[in-house]
Formats: C-alpha cells, structure tokens, sequence
C-alpha cells in the first residue's frame, strides 16, 4: 500500500483534547479506490482518525493534532492550506443523516453553489443522485423538502450531496447505524459501487459490515490511558480469516469488545 496507489497517509499521529490524549503514534495508508474500514471498541479513537483526514477536528476548540496526514504527497496541516479546500477533496458523510432543510434538489446543489460552481447544476445534480442510487426515488419531488425522505434516503441525499462537489475520498461515521436493515443494506451496497470511482474510509462497529464492504481494515484499541492506538492493518480477508495478533482475533469473535 505504498506509491501511487496510496491516496492518503498518516504517520506518527498525536490527537490531544485538552489534557486527554485521544490517538497515540497511528501510522497508516490508505489505498486509492478502496474501501478501508476502521474497526475497534468504543471510544478507541476511530472518529477522532476519521476527523483528522479532512481537518475536522479543527472546528473543535481544544483538539491539538501532531503528525502528518498527507492526501496525494501533500501534508493537509501545513502552514497555508486551507481547510475547506481539503474538505472539497475529501468529503465526509456523518452517523445521523443531517439533510439542510431546503428541497432535495438544493440540498445536492448546495456545495456547488457555495463555491461558485458555473456549469450545469441539474446535470450535475442528477448524475449525483444517480450515483447515490436515489434518483429513481425523487426525481418527481426534486423540490420538495429534503425532510419528507425516508432515514435510508437521507442518508443516500447526504450522499450525494458529498459526491456533487467531487471528492477523491470519502469518509463515513458510521453511515448505517441509524438505518433499518433495508438502509443498511442500499448503503453497503453503494459503498461497494461507489469504490470503483472513489476511495472510502468508514468507521463502523458492525464486524459483519466491515467484513461485508471492505477491502482493508484497520483495527486500533485503547491503552491503560484510554488513548487509540493500532493494532493491526492489513486486507480484509487476511484481517478476519488470519489475524497476526492475538487481540484482533479476540475482538472480531466477540471475546471482548
């Protein structure tokens, strides 16, 4: 997972909030056009990674993040880069659908119109909804509110509003855990299509999910001080049927965690 085929990079990443230290020394690629999912108990950290990648935790006020993240060999926390240019590269979808509360068209054509986007919005509108296996469903009630959609066709529009603005990478909290077993399953399956354009990271505590959606996963605890680390990193396969340590095993069975 070295070279042109990583997209992102983490070396030796520190997350403090406050006095509290949240990750300990991660160091991890991510590979283009894959699906990584992170596993690991609660409160390990997953999220606080997850945020890292596209400069979220700067929007809190105590977080204090060292190291590098490196999206295509360029360290997204160097001096000058601006962070809502690397949140247009690297999008994110969170736990909760969280639709605006504008019609379901303006909701996909939001970003573009906060960036002075000069094309064809509907175009681009439909070819995103389509992507997020949503259009059939709306495309009759494009401007009626975005909150009339059912939880699992939120979750597809937030979708699709990320995928508007063209991402490279996207980042998923936990995009099912609030979903039925039918919105689970529409999001697994797009996750999978979605990865032959896209690479996507998503955190999840569902080890038939991960098992399911991902081509790598990585799987991070907590130390005595309740700080993330990793543990173990590797193909999907190898991690669930093969684990090289012995706590990774313990936990994907279900002996703790």
């Amino acid at each position: 997972m070295t070279g042109s085929d990583t997209i992102l990079s983490v070396k030796n990443l520190n997350v403090h909030y406050g006095e509290f230290k949240a990750l300990k020394n991660i160091s991890l690629d991510f590979t283009r056009n894959k699906v990584t999912a992170l596993i690991g108990p609660s409160g390990c950290g997953k999220s606080t990674l997850l945020k890292c990648l596209n400069r979220m935790n700067d929007l809190v006020p105590e977080a204090k993040v060292e190291g590098e993240v490196t999206f295509e060999n360029q360290d997204i926390y160097e001096a000058g880069i601006d962070p809502a240019q690397v949140r247009l590269h690297i999008g994110m979808v969170f736990q909760k659908p969280n639709p605006f509360p504008k019609t379901i068209f303006n909701n996909v054509a939001f970003g573009l119109k906060l960036n002075g986007f000069k094309g064809d919005i509907e175009e681009v509108v439909e070819t995103s909804l389509r992507q997020a296996a949503l259009w059939d469903e709306v495309k009759d009630r494009l401007h009626k509110s975005a909150m009339t959609l059912s939880g699992g066709q939120q979750q597809r529009l937030c979708i699709a509003r990320t995928l508007a603005v063209e991402p490279q990478v996207i980042l998923m909290d936990e995009p099912a855990s609030a979903l039925d077993p039918i919105g689970t399953i529409a999001i697994e399956n797009l996750m999978r299509d979605l990865a032959d354009k896209y690479s996507i990271i998503v955190v999840t505590h569902n080890m038939q999910q991960a098992a399911r959606v991902s081509d790598y996963t990585a799987f991070l605890m907590m130390d005595d001080d309740r700080a993330g680390y990793l543990v173990e990193s590797g193909e999907t396969d190898a991690i669930f049927q093969n684990p090289q340590d012995e706590r990774t095993e313990a936990y994907i069975t279900g002996r703790f965690g």
